[in-house]
């Protein structure tokens, strides 16, 4: 295949544009923020099932505490009905018997108020570590929010960017010839598709050539397409190229 050279150095800057292309589609397609994101969304899955558990806890202290209010609050009752009956009797041995029962009311409501008080504190440590785990929660969403902000605003300009480097691109592109721009964009689609020939090395594998391909390339006329033995790029000849 036989090109002018400037078509040919063209081919350059077209190489460098589609690098471009490849790095905005990149980030069009995998924000910087993507992978925090799902670390954040997996951290507040978690963290919502912690709450869950915890919420649990806080409701069933709370249920204990409203069974132990109520229980204080018959025997409270059943005490005053039994005081009242003791004061108004006048049967000795009936009286004994409500001062046994006042006796054993008084034990049991010194119980159950021990207990009230241990699961008030219990209820009280269930809502700290349920507002704490919330905290959490509120934290992370917050993050995941700002992320996702910065990325939506990461894409959209990447969006951009790929519209204005394809306008570009074409416009570039348009003088070379269909075939030599047909051949670059085969060999683009696995690799390099053009790349400087700098003082004996391909700029698109970094590769340096042997002395016979160096030997040959100097031999080829001028509007030659030459390939890099070793990636297969089109070698594009300058004064940088050290023939």
């Amino acid at each position: 295949m036989n090109a002018a050279p400037e078509h040919q150095r063209i081919l350059l800057d077209v190489a460098d544009l589609d690098r471009r292309l490849a790095q905005a589609e990149r980030a069009r397609t995998q924000p910087t923020q993507s992978s925090r994101i799902n670390e954040l969304s997996a951290l507040r899955q978690e963290q919502l099932r912690e709450l869950t558990a915890l919420t649990g806890t806080r409701e069933d202290a709370r249920t204990e505490l409203v069974r132990l209010e109520s229980d204080v609050k018959v025997a409270e009752q059943r005490r005053a009905r039994d005081a009242e009956r003791l004061a108004a009797s006048a049967n000795s041995k009936e009286a004994q018997a409500l001062e046994h029962e006042l006796a054993s009311l008084a034990k049991r409501l010194s119980d159950l108020e021990d207990a009230e008080l241990d699961v008030m504190g219990r209820v009280e440590d269930a809502d700290a570590a349920v507002a704490a785990q919330q905290a959490l929660i509120d934290a992370t969403t917050a993050e995941g929010t700002q992320l996702t902000v910065q990325a939506k605003a990461d894409v959209a300009a990447a969006t951009e960017l790929i519209a204005q480097l394809g306008r570009d691109r074409a416009a570039v592109a348009a003088p070379v010839p269909a075939d030599l721009l047909a051949e670059y964009t085969r060999r683009a689609a696995k690799a390099t598709g053009a790349a400087l020939l700098t003082r004996g090395t391909c700029e698109g594998c970094r590769m340096v050539l042997s002395s016979t391909d160096l030997n040959d390339i100097r031999r080829a006329e001028p509007d030659a397409v030459i390939f890099c033995p070793e990636c297969g790029c089109i070698l594009v000849r300058t004064e940088e190229s050290g023939l």
